[in-house]
């Protein structure tokens, strides 16, 4: 855990010692703090299959974007101390309960020596799933190459194309270089998605990329779809999302709120995308088109309530 001494995990490199009770950018010290830990349905079906991934939510967040759906712990650092042990002792519950497909650490970048020290544990108790790492996409090339022995499957956002929007909602205008840099060697890694490849139900190994499209920024999706092509083809796997609905968190930002962030996309929005990744013809694409919740004002299964046992209705 001596990476935490002089914290450089992540693109922000703060460079302070979180052992001494310091926070970084992520808001967090050494402690590792988690906010929820259950089998979760409503990830993409070769993650969630019938039986659900095993998700580890980690409080804060080395990137914050303005419209987090899970500010709560991104934010508001909701959560509690646990330690490695206890971790892999609650992994170990939900296999025996549910039969999980997974281990998925959701998050993670700011605790990265934890998730080793987790899979070491999950590793020496003979436990086999496969790990994956959901992450927003900003992370170090380097703290990526550090993960390949312990990583099966990486689940990157990508969220930007356009660096000043990347600066405008997520204070990280070098997001697009980060986020491509760190895509090349999760794929040198461990390939495609290996669903897709070998057409399975339930991933073992690779890369599937997620993109969500914000409103009035069709043109900042358009772009990152063609990134993705130019730099993979068209086979790489993607997961398009318009799920995307203003947290509460946001109205406090009466700016960025008025201005675009403060409704959910139209079907005009979605479709100008979605056309635009048919053109591409990508041969691997999972989408979620908008028409069943676009419409709707409630809280959506997206928007996760970590006051809650089960944060997101949508889970058993």
């Amino acid at each position: 855990m001596h990476t935490y001494k002089n914290c450089n995990l992540c693109p922000r490199e703060c460079k302070i010692n979180r052992t001494r009770g310091q926070k970084g950018y992520c808001r967090e010290t050494a402690q590792l703090r988690i906010s929820d830990i259950g089998a979760h349905f409503g990830e993409e079906p070769p993650i969630s299959g019938t039986n659900g991934s095993g998700t580890i939510f980690f409080t804060g967040c080395s990137l914050k974007c303005c419209y987090c759906q899970n500010y709560q712990i991104s934010f508001n650092g909701f959560g509690i101390p646990y330690t490695c042990e206890r971790v892999a002792k609650d992994i170990k519950e939900l296999i025996f309960t549910y039969d999980i497909h997974n281990v998925n650490f959701v998050t993670p970048d700011h605790f990265f020596p934890h998730t080793i020290k987790i899979v070491e544990l999950l590793r020496k108790a003979d436990i086999s799933l496969p790990i994956l790492y959901n992450m927003s996409g900003y992370q170090k090339v380097d703290s990526i190459k550090a993960l390949d022995e312990y990583a099966d499957i990486y689940m990157p956002d990508f969220k930007y194309a356009d660096r000043k929007l990347a600066k405008e909602l997520s204070n990280a205008e070098d997001y697009p270089d980060r986020a491509l840099e760190s895509l090349i060697e999760m794929v040198r890694q461990k390939g495609f998605l290996d669903s897709f490849v070998e057409d399975k139900p339930i991933a073992s190994k690779g890369v599937l990329v997620r993109h969500l499209i914000l409103p009035e920024q069709v043109q900042n999706s358009k772009d990152v779809l063609t990134t993705l092509f130019i730099e993979f083809g068209k086979d790489i796997p993607i997961s398009l999302m318009s799920q995307y609905n203003p947290p509460a968190m946001l109205i406090n930002n009466d700016d960025i709120f008025r201005r675009f962030l403060g409704r959910r996309i139209t079907l005009e929005e979605f479709n100008d995308v979605y056309e635009h990744a048919l053109s591409l013809d990508f041969t691997n694409m999972l989408v979620q088109f908008p028409q069943d919740f676009v419409s709707k004002k409630d809280q959506t299964d997206f928007s996760p309530d970590f006051r809650e046992e089960k944060p997101f209705r949508g889970n058993r």
